[in-house]
């Protein structure tokens, strides 16, 4: 896997992250009892590369995310895309793909609804009364220009706990630190797949 490149970090818990890129790619392959069979034979997966477009083709994405079965539930997935523009400048965009607890995702491919808290800073606790064990999503890009080389990256984002040293503040009974914040958003990140015409 990591000769590959089909690799994945956190920044801490252990959540899984499965993702793959192709041209042919349906929303019913999401839900393939196979679905890694179906994701190698339709497309690459993480760290892979995607190569000459079909005519009037976009690539699409097959998404899955689970949550650490000991930590926090999931608040969304996003898809970062970095592109060369025509003039050859680098660029970035985010979407927002996958969001939990039926918020609504703008036209501009971003969830503006903050999936909220449950963190309880002075005791440094949380509980999973919000959020999703579990997201997956089938997603095409709505801006794809064939001429242009492009990297796509997932990240998966947790809803919020209590940073470290909050924890540590309500164990030795001592105040937090004021220069951090009190919660965390532990997340995700794969490998790119990368797109060359």
């Amino acid at each position: 896997a990591m000769l590959r490149k089909e690799v994945y970090a956190t920044t801490g818990t252990r959540m899984r992250v499965r993702v793959f890129a192709g041209w042919g790619f349906r929303p019913e392959d999401l839900d393939a009892s196979d679905f890694a069979r179906v994701g190698y034979g339709k497309g690459v997966p993480m760290g892979g590369d995607l190569r000459k477009a079909p005519d009037g083709k976009a690539p699409s994405f097959l998404i899955r995310a689970m949550r650490d079965p000991d930590g926090a539930n999931l608040d969304r997935v996003q898809v970062v895309k970095g592109w060369l523009d025509a003039s050859g400048e680098t660029r970035e965009r985010i979407y927002d793909v996958a969001v939990s607890d039926g918020r609504a995702i703008g036209s501009d491919g971003r969830c503006k609804t903050p999936v909220g808290t449950t963190v309880d800073v002075e005791k440094a606790t949380w509980t999973n009364a919000i959020g999703d064990s579990e997201l997956a999503v089938h997603w095409t890009d709505p801006a794809f220009d064939p001429k242009l080389s492009a990297f796509y990256y997932v990240r998966v984002l947790e809803i919020p706990t209590p940073r470290w040293t909050t924890y540590d503040a309500a164990l030795f009974g001592i105040p937090r630190p004021g220069n951090v914040p009190a919660t965390v958003q532990d997340r995700a990140y794969t490998s790119p797949i990368w797109y060359t015409p």
